[in-house]
C-alpha cells in the first residue's frame, strides 16, 4: 500500500465535450459536465502539476473500430450528416426517444472516446497514476447499436486500446444506477478483462439485465460479476456490497489497471432511478478502489463520470467528490458561495452548500431492513456462484 500523499491525476477537459446533447430537455444535459469542471476549479483542486488538465482528442475510426462494427460506425456518420434520414437510424437503435439522431453526432462522440482514451494514454504510459474523464462512462453502446443516451462505448474502446497496446489485464468496476449492459456484453468471454456491476436490479429499471446468473461466456464464464441491488437501496447497504466483493475479486484477479464508470444516479435525488445513496457513498467508493488500486496495480485507475440527471444539485457536488478521492486530496466541504450564486442564477435552484450530503439529510426509507436484507441475501448468492471460480484463479474469498 502507498502512503497518503497526492498521487499525481489527470482531469480529461475541453469545453468541446459539451457538446454532447440530443435536445433540450434531454436528461442527458452537458451543464452537469460544466458545473462539475467549475467547481472543482473553484475548489482549487486542478491545474497545478499533480493535477493537471489535459485536453482530450477525438478517437480515430481505427480506435472506434476496436469495439463497433464498420456498418455501424458508418451508419453513424451518415445519420450525423445535416438532413440525415432519420427512419435510418431506427436499425441502429438512434433516432428513439431515449438516442434521438442530431447533426454531428458520430463527431461528438468521437470526441468522448477520446477524451477516455487520452486517460487511458496518460495513466498505461506513467504521465499520471489515475485519470478521470467525467464526459465519458456511455455503458450502454453495444458493437453494432445504440442504447441508453449513449452512441459509442468509450469505456469498452479504451478497454480495447489497453489490452492492445499494453496487454493489460483489466478490472471494470461500474457503480451507475443502470446496468453497464454494454461493457458486460463486449468482453463477455474475455477471460482478461473483470466486469463488476453495481446497479438497481433489472427488474425495475433499464437496461432490465444484469442479474447474478450473467456471469460470462465460453472462456469469460466468471468474469462477469452483477450485483443488482433492490430499489432504495441506501449507502450502508451497498457499501457492505461493495466490500465484500470488490477487494476479494481484485485480490483473485490481479489488475493491471481499474476502469471505474463513476455514474451518480444512484442519489436519491436522482429523477431517473429508485436508490437512495447520498453524494458521501460515491467518495468512499472511490476510496476504496484507489486503495485497491494501489495494492494490486501501482494505483492506476481510468475513471469516468456515466449516469447523473440531478444536474444541479448532485452531480457537481459527486463528482468533486470523487475527483478529490482520486487525487487522494479530500475535497474540502464547503461549496464556494460563488459557485452557489452561479447555479442559483442558471437554474433558480437552491443546491447544499456542503459537498457530503449530511446525515439525516433524507428521511430513511421505509423499507430499509427488508432491503438490507435483500441485498445481503444477494451478495451470498454472488459469493456462491463466483467463489468456486475465483478459487480456480488461485485464491479464495
Amino acid at each position: 500500500m502507498s502512503d497518503s500523499s497526492p498521487s499525481p491525476t489527470a482531469l480529461i477537459w475541453d469545453d468541446a465535450l459539451a457538446g454532447y446533447r440530443f435536445r433540450s430537455g434531454h436528461p442527458m444535459d452537458p451543464r452537469r459536465l460544466r458545473l462539475t469542471v467549475e467547481l472543482i476549479r473553484s475548489q482549487g483542486l486542478v491545474g497545478d502539476a499533480p493535477r493537471p488538465v489535459l485536453a482530450p482528442r477525438m478517437a480515430t475510426e481505427e480506435e472506434l473500430l476496436l469495439v463497433h462494427t464498420r456498418e455501424y460506425v458508418e451508419a453513424v456518420k451518415r445519420l450525423s450528416a445535416p438532413g440525415a434520414d432519420v427512419a435510418e437510424g431506427r436499425a441502429w437503435g438512434l433516432g428513439t426517444e431515449d438516442t434521438p439522431v442530431v447533426e454531428g453526432m458520430h463527431e461528438k462522440t468521437a470526441w468522448l472516446v477520446g477524451g477516455v482514451l487520452v486517460a487511458a494514454e496518460a495513466v498505461m504510459g506513467g504521465r499520471v497514476r489515475r485519470a478521470f474523464a467525467p464526459a465519458g462512462g456511455l455503458h450502454h453502446a453495444m458493437p453494432a447499436r445504440a442504447s441508453g443516451f449513449c452512441v459509442y462505448n468509450d469505456l469498452a474502446v479504451a478497454i480495447r486500446w489497453m489490452q492492445r497496446e499494453h496487454g493489460a489485464r483489466v478490472m471494470y468496476v461500474d457503480v451507475d444506477a443502470h446496468h453497464g449492459d454494454g461493457v458486460q456484453e463486449v468482453f463477455y468471454d474475455d477471460p482478461e478483462v473483470l466486469t463488476v456491476s453495481f446497479h438497481e436490479s433489472g427488474l425495475y429499471l433499464f437496461p432490465s439485465t444484469g442479474f447474478v446468473d450473467e456471469m460470462g461466456a465460453g472462456d469469460g464464464y466468471g468474469y462477469s460479476v452483477n450485483v443488482p441491488l433492490d430499489v432504495h437501496t441506501g449507502d450502508a447497504s451497498w457499501l457492505a456490497a461493495f466490500e465484500a466483493l470488490v477487494p476479494a475479486l481484485a485480490e483473485a484477479f490481479r489488475p493491471d489497471v481499474i476502469v471505474l464508470q463513476c455514474g451518480c444516479d444512484g442519489h436519491v435525488l436522482d429523477p431517473l432511478a429508485h436508490l437512495r445513496a447520498t453524494t458521501s457513498l460515491y467518495e468512499r467508493l472511490v476510496e476504496i478502489v484507489v486503495a485497491v488500486a494501489e495494492e494490486h496495480c501501482e494505483g492506476r485507475v481510468v475513471a469516468t463520470g456515466g449516469g447523473g440527471y440531478a444536474i444541479y444539485t448532485v452531480v457537481p457536488r459527486a463528482w468533486t467528490l470523487v475527483w478529490g478521492a482520486l487525487c487522494g486530496v479530500p475535497a474540502p466541504d464547503e461549496v464556494p458561495a460563488r459557485w452557489l450564486e452561479a447555479v442559483r442564477r442558471e437554474s433558480g435552484q437552491d443546491v447544499s452548500p456542503v459537498l457530503r450530503d449530511p446525515p439525516g439529510a433524507f428521511p430513511p426509507s421505509a423499507r430499509r431492513e427488508e432491503v438490507e436484507a435483500n441485498n445481503a441475501r444477494m451478495v451470498q448468492e454472488v459469493r456462491r456462484r463466483v467463489l468456486p471460480l475465483v478459487t480456480g484463479w488461485g485464491l479464495a474469498f
